[in-house]
């Protein structure tokens, strides 16, 4: 199961089994979407699968989810989703008004998110087999004017900005499943954030260097595949990072690290520090971004790192995702 969290144990198996044999000269970076060109047209392509556990939870539910998490990939990487296909895995016995409730909620979201659903397949397998239903998406996307993210444009005093509160996706879930005696006013945070990532570009495309959604593995373990990739040190502030009081009251019950728990609405964007202040006014400016905050820098060392600095000065590491504390969170 840890293999499918997003930390370690994922890029473990990425880099150790399918790279080398898929894409043994791969032209870009990991990232949420890959960046192709088609007689010369530029394009972003993306492709994702939902497992979350239960279908329906508080503030979203697996419909939803899919459009939400693939257009996300998309904006992050700098694109403006066109068109998504989808695939349903059922299980059999599935009842038709939850199969059409999510098909409702997908195109919902997809409306909301203005992209249209253009293909799709449907298969059905043994009762048991599929949790009732899976999902898999792929989006195709057009790059945003100005935008070019590389993880090796970061460069020491860029700016972290986070666009919210997190752990609110990975929490709701948790509680959802009622396997903790724990009631909390919480709901995911599940949403299409394009808007956001484009009223940003407006103001300081040429400043974005790098974003990404932090799903699964969380916000620590986005910000460590950065320090890799780029070679530098990223220092996060703790008393900058915004959480809400159930989330935080919850992980301090369980023993985890909020930096650690799973987010369907954020994202976070590394920024020249001359187009900062710029990019975050236009953050809190837009609907939904009113939470943002510019939460840490970059740094030349410890190289290859991430350290929270603590309101006393005091400064711990925190490395990626060990493990699989919340399984099918998205």
């Amino acid at each position: 199961m840890a293999h499918g969290a997003g930390g370690k144990a994922s890029r473990k198996l990425v880099e150790g089994l399918f790279i080398p044999l898929l894409a043994p000269q791969p032209s870009q970076l990991l990232g949420d979407a890959a960046q192709v060109q088609i007689n010369g047209a530029p394009l972003a392509i993306t492709t994702d699968s939902f497992v979350v556990k239960p279908l329906r939870f508080p503030g979203g539910s697996i419909g939803e989810l899919a459009v939400n998490g693939t257009m996300n990939d998309l904006a992050v990487s700098g694109a403006r989703g066109e068109a998504l296909t989808v695939t349903f895995v059922l299980e059999e016995g599935l009842p038709t008004e939850l199969l059409e409730a999510e098909v409702r909620a997908m195109a919902a979201a997809a409306d909301r998110a203005g992209v249209a659903v253009v293909a799709g397949d449907t298969k059905v397998v043994e009762h048991g087999k599929a949790d009732k239903m899976y999902i898999t998406t792929t989006g195709i996307g057009e790059p945003l004017p100005g935008v070019k993210i590389d993880a090796r444009s970061v460069r020491p005093g860029d700016k972290v900005i986070l666009s919210g509160p997190i752990g609110d996706h990975g929490i709701t879930i948790l509680l959802a499943r009622g396997d903790l005696d724990f009631e909390a006013d919480l709901r995911s945070d599940t949403r299409c954030v394009l808007a956001l990532v484009e009223a940003m570009a407006k103001e300081a495309a040429p400043g974005i260097r790098w974003m990404r959604d932090p799903t699964r593995g969380g916000v620590a373990t986005s910000l460590n595949e950065l320090a890799r990739d780029c070679g530098l040190s990223i220092h996060v502030l703790e008393q900058e990072l915004p959480v809400r009081d159930e989330v935080r009251g919850a992980c301090e019950l369980l023993g985890l690290d909020p930096l650690h728990i799973a987010n369907e609405g954020q994202f976070l964007a590394v920024v020249a520090p001359e187009y900062a202040d710029a990019a975050l006014n236009a953050l809190t400016l837009a609907e939904g971004g009113e939470d943002a905050r510019i939460i840490g820098d970059v740094r030349e060392q410890p190289a290859g790192a991430v350290l929270v600095i603590t309101g006393y000065g005091a400064s711990r590491i925190v490395d990626m995702l060990v493990g699989d504390p919340l399984p099918r969170i998205c």
